[in-house]
């Protein structure tokens, strides 16, 4: 038996389809949503259709773009040595934010998980080795989280390039600004050890 109106209820089901909504903020998104002017509500489902419609995967890197490639492709000031090897897309504009790299990107779509079943052929390990062909790139940063799926997907990355004879270099992982190290947990502090640098 429904507690609500058709609409309603299908708004609910299909906000309940995304990623970490549950039944109750699916429910107060969509009494939200009936809230707000039709206007605002027009404009939502305008913008949803427009990102289907218009943004697509990069055809050389596969982040996001408006065109057939990105902004970080189509400047020709980026280093093309360097390659930054990220798992989604909202990874390079975490790494842009930093302002510290000036290389290029490759965006696999995600990681290597079995349990998951995805496996490399899911992922843009193939188009990455394309890329390599040139001989241009000497560098390869594995920019993957830094959890099992992650380390399990740089491992795999580092062996497929290293008969290429292109370096592969993984982030540094250790303590963020601001912490105190007595809530750090172990595995972080031992890696901010093993990462150190000279001073």
């Amino acid at each position: 038996m429904a507690f609500y109106a058709a609409p309603l209820e299908n708004l609910i089901e299909r906000l309940c389809g995304l990623p970490g909504i549950g039944p109750k903020s699916a429910q107060r998104m969509a009494f939200f949503i009936l809230s707000i002017p039709r206007d605002d509500a027009v404009e939502l489902a305008r913008a949803i259709v427009e990102v289907k419609d218009k943004v697509r995967f990069c055809s050389t890197c596969f982040n996001i773009s408006e065109g057939e490639a990105c902004s970080i492709c189509n400047d020709a000031r980026r280093d093309e040595t360097v390659i930054c090897v990220v798992e989604e897309p909202r990874d390079v504009i975490a790494i842009e934010r930093s302002g510290r790299f000036r290389g290029t990107y490759h965006v696999l779509g995600g990681a290597i998980s079995p349990i998951d079943g995805v496996g490399p052929e899911e992922l843009t390990f193939r188009e990455l080795v394309g890329r390599l062909r040139d001989g241009k790139v000497t560098e390869l940063i594995a920019a993957t989280n830094p959890n099992a799926e992650g380390e399990a997907t740089a491992l795999y990355l580092a062996q497929l390039v290293r008969p290429l004879g292109i370096t592969v270099t993984r982030i540094a992982r250790g303590l963020p600004v601001g912490g105190d190290l007595e809530y750090a947990d172990e595995v972080t502090l031992g890696r901010a050890l093993d990462g150190r640098s000279e001073m």
